[in-house]
């Protein structure tokens, strides 16, 4: 049947062109303009009463298994203090029947206290039950005494390992995440995953990239992301990244790409003092932060997957991982040229001058956060006391990207950050830095088109015009003629997929995973 949008539509397409009518049929977008043509008038017509039609948002990177077991638990990103933690623990405790419990975003820098809560807070509220309190970058976690008794002896001569304080950081922290992961079943983890998506289509977002392989055993998360996304039946897009550096992996499970973070993070991050820096931090810590591999293994480890065919993306948060992982991708294209790669880098937060030409000249695209700029649990002046005003002011230049040249999506990063498209515009369009503000017709674009671009589905999505799927969000304002101010009001009031009102993808697992083993949905 014939369905016709009228009112205020932005395409955006090659010219970021504003429409008055968009006809669809059977999910299928059939005509974009501002004349509807004589072929159309029996259509039924669906006016927007004021409202604007968008692209579907795209999350260009996100930890989806992750995410979904956190949004499932306890969030404490809110709260004012440790003691506030405390409390919020406490009940959780009470309302909770498992046997081990998550709670996640705490952060040293939005409580009173400027610390973490400590292995000793947390016994006094959680004694008997296993706990692991997950810091707001995903980087390290607290855990109690009585998981500190269960892990002990895996993780005592791991880097990271304080077990005064219960803070886990790097390879002891991946340790604590890994059991965590596999003490989940795995019909749990798919309902979690259900209700993360009808969490996502609430914010317009009609596509996710996922980073998965994080401590299920034979990397059986990776396995049920593949099903889970091939067995949606709503419309709704997954694209898997397996994290593990294993490119026979990537290619046994028939995925076309592989990267992420964990296993493909080349260093940490600021929030735990091991992003990696060229020069050391600032701060009484000082140090260079932490490169978790040598040139030789990331050398090696992207002309493998880049010989096999392979989309490659890595972590790279500090300069000196950002010039490793610039030079690494450089290295495996000069050994076997591709033309359309699409490698990427993930974050490049405090990219190099030396990196940007190399991303300019080999087209690597970057799925950065621009919900980090002014991040609450990050503030700025922690940022500028670790590595002082210069190196911030060259934090997340989104605008030197664009003028570059380079292909720039937004995302997430979730759980470290809530999935909220309007966000990431709000937050690029009014970056405190504005030399590196970008405009909403650039931010927009990077929330959507873009973001398509990054897995090779702008032929299909991304845009509204004829011959594309009809997956489009309905904001409540057009974003191009708001107050630049006023950008973060706007709400999702709606999302379309293939040309239907987004439904509920809550269902039977067994029928979800049955129809993820015999469907041709993407993945």
């Amino acid at each position: 049947m014939l369905k016709c949008y009228r009112g205020n539509i932005l395409t955006v397409n090659a010219n970021n062109d504003v429409a008055k009518y968009l006809v669809e049929e059977n999910g299928k977008i059939l005509f974009v303009g501002n004349v509807l043509p004589a072929s159309f008038k029996a259509a039924e017509i669906v006016d927007l009463e004021g409202k604007t039609l968008i692209p579907a948002f795209v999350d260009t990177h996100q930890h989806f298994a992750s995410f979904s077991t956190f949004f499932a638990g306890l969030n404490v990103m809110d709260a004012q203090s440790n003691a506030e933690i405390s409390d919020m623990v406490r009940d959780f405790v009470s309302r909770s029947s498992a046997k081990t419990l998550i709670a996640f975003g705490a952060s040293p820098y939005s409580v009173r206290e400027k610390r973490l809560i400590s292995r000793e807070e947390l016994d006094a509220v959680c004694p008997d039950k296993e706990i692991m309190v997950v810091k707001y970058d995903g980087h390290a976690c607290i855990v109690n005494s009585k998981l500190l008794r269960k892990m002990d002896g895996k993780v005592r001569t791991l880097r990271g390992y304080h077990p005064d304080t219960g803070e886990m950081n790097q390879e002891a922290f991946f340790a604590f995440s890994d059991y965590i992961s596999s003490s989940l079943s795995l019909i749990d983890l798919v309902k979690n995953m259900q209700n993360a998506v009808d969490f996502f289509a609430s914010r317009g977002i009609g596509m996710i990239h996922t980073v998965s392989g994080v401590g299920f055993a034979m990397d059986l998360d990776i396995t049920f992301e593949k099903l889970f996304a091939k067995g949606l039946r709503n419309g709704f897009q997954v694209r898997v990244f397996p994290q593990p550096m294993k490119v026979r992996l990537a290619l046994r499970r028939k995925l076309p790409r592989i990267g992420g973070c964990f296993e493909s993070a080349l260093d940490g991050c600021f929030g735990s003092h091991d992003a990696a820096m060229n020069e050391p931090y600032t701060d009484e810590l000082g140090g260079e932060g932490v490169l978790y591999y040598s040139d030789e293994k990331v050398f090696d480890f992207c002309r493998k997957a880049n010989r096999a065919g392979l989309q490659i993306e890595m972590h790279a948060i500090g300069d000196r991982a950002f010039d490793q992982a610039t030079r690494a991708l450089k290295a495996a294209l000069d050994d076997c040229p591709r033309p359309d790669h699409r490698h990427g880098i993930i974050h490049d937060c405090l990219p190099t001058e030396d990196g940007i030409q190399i991303c300019r000249d080999y087209n690597i695209q970057m799925p950065v956060q621009s919900a980090f700029i002014g991040w609450k649990q990050e503030p700025d002046e922690y940022l500028e006391a670790i590595m002082g005003a210069e190196r911030c002011r060259r934090l997340n230049p989104i605008r030197t990207f664009r003028d570059n040249g380079i292909i720039v999506s937004f995302g997430s990063d979730a759980p470290c950050t809530a999935p909220d498209p309007i966000v990431w515009i709000d937050k690029a369009v009014n970056n405190p830095n504005a030399d590196e503000a970008v405009s909403v017709q650039d931010a927009l674009r990077m929330c959507t088109f873009n973001g398509c671009y990054a897995t090779f589905d702008e032929k299909e999505r991304g845009s509204l015009e004829a011959g594309k799927i009809a997956d489009m969000a309905l904001l409540s304002a057009d974003p191009y003629t708001v107050p630049k101010e006023a950008l973060g009001s706007i709400r999702v009031e709606g999302l379309i997929l293939g040309g239907k009102p987004y439904e509920s993808c809550r269902e039977n697992v067994l029928r979800t995973i049955r129809h993820g083993l015999t469907s041709k949905n993407k993945y």
